[in-house]
């Protein structure tokens, strides 16, 4: 009966789906989402593993190191996040808990892309500080971060605000 009623509710919302199916659709777009911010974030790791052969590497300063380990962590981090959400599939699959995998799909992709804005403006503070020294870096790191709040964040409030769905 609740298949029924559920089914009526989202044809009011003008798809004709199951609620089992909306759960389907929902771990879909989460699975989506989460590949292409693990492959953004797994580039710039691969970038910042790389930085260490470099020769100039040994001419960091000590708290520009700190920052490199950092921003070295945090992507290790959003990996292993955004690698959570397969894991905890893997482990109810067929156990009839979609419902409860897309809500914790979803709490870790906003974990993922918040730790994302953190690594991209890390990595634009860390690079435009040894490039340009270090107010150029704090400058580049802050410009990206609120770029990054106002694009991430800011705009898909104000479209909540202004949303025309029935």
């Amino acid at each position: 009966m609740s298949d029924v009623s559920g089914a009526a509710r989202n044809t009011e919302r003008g798809r004709h789906e199951t609620p089992t199916e909306r759960w389907d659709r929902n771990w879909s777009d989460i699975q989506q989402e989460l590949r292409i911010v693990q492959t953004g974030t797994q580039i710039l790791a691969g970038f910042l593993l790389t930085l260490p052969f470099q020769q100039r590497f040994t001419m960091l300063s000590t708290s520009e190191e700190v920052v490199y380990l950092v921003l070295v962590a945090l992507a290790v981090v959003i990996t292993v996040v955004a690698l959570s959400a397969v894991s905890a599939h893997r482990l109810v699959f067929r156990q009839r808990q979609k419902h409860d995998l897309v809500r914790a799909g979803n709490a870790l992709l906003i974990a993922a892309l918040a730790a994302s804005a953190l690594l991209f403006s890390g990595t634009v503070l860390f690079v435009f500080d040894v490039v340009i020294g270090d107010v150029g870096g704090i400058v580049g790191g802050v410009v990206v971060f609120l770029g990054t709040a106002a694009l991430w964040v800011s705009i898909p409030l104000a479209l909540r605000r202004t949303r025309r769905d029935g």
